[in-house]
């Protein structure tokens, strides 16, 4: 999986997604201009330790992406979709792109990509959920529909076991 963050401006959002990633075995991808560098400390504490193990590639632009990712599929995840991100079939090499906090993924990409924009459903006039909350949801939800291929599915308690009677 590919998590793709077009010109992210919260560095505490990026480093909550790359330990996201770290967790998951997703590679970031992170199309400039950013809004924070790289090397901030506000990154890194979000990220914890995990920053370094973290498989990231920063490109120049959405066109450097494109160019060096050939023939990649690409959902969009917005709040203008028409479909829900939950009806799409992610691919195991897919890739999800997030738009900016302030403005989201521009409409001139979004009108190109129109068959693979999704949305996570909200209430009212919210308008938008946390960046790293929605990667964290339509993330999980690709992993999910391929199986959490390659990830643990069972976790230990550290100081009992879970066959003990209680």
């Amino acid at each position: 999986m590919n998590i793709v963050l077009f010109e992210p401006e919260i560095p505490s959002n990026t480093g909550n997604i790359g330990r996201t990633c770290v967790a998951t075995g997703t590679r970031l991808h992170l199309i400039e201009p950013l809004g924070f560098r790289l090397d901030e400390k506000e990154i890194k504490r979000a990220g914890l330790d995990y920053w370094k193990d973290l498989d990231v590639t920063v490109y120049k632009n959405f066109e450097d992406f494109l160019t060096r990712n050939p023939g990649a599929k690409i959902y969009m995840a917005t709040t203008k979709a028409l479909k829900v991100y939950s009806e799409a079939e992610y691919e195991p090499d897919c890739f999800i792109m997030f738009g900016k906090e302030s403005a989201g993924i521009p409409e001139e990409i979004l009108l190109k990509n129109k068959e693979t924009s999704v949305r996570i459903p909200m209430i009212g006039d919210i308008r938008s959920l946390n960046l790293a909350n929605s990667v964290a949801i339509v993330l999980y939800e690709a992993l999910r529909q391929n199986n959490f291929s390659g990830m643990k599915r069972t976790g230990q308690l550290h100081r009992h076991t879970w066959d003990e009677i209680v």
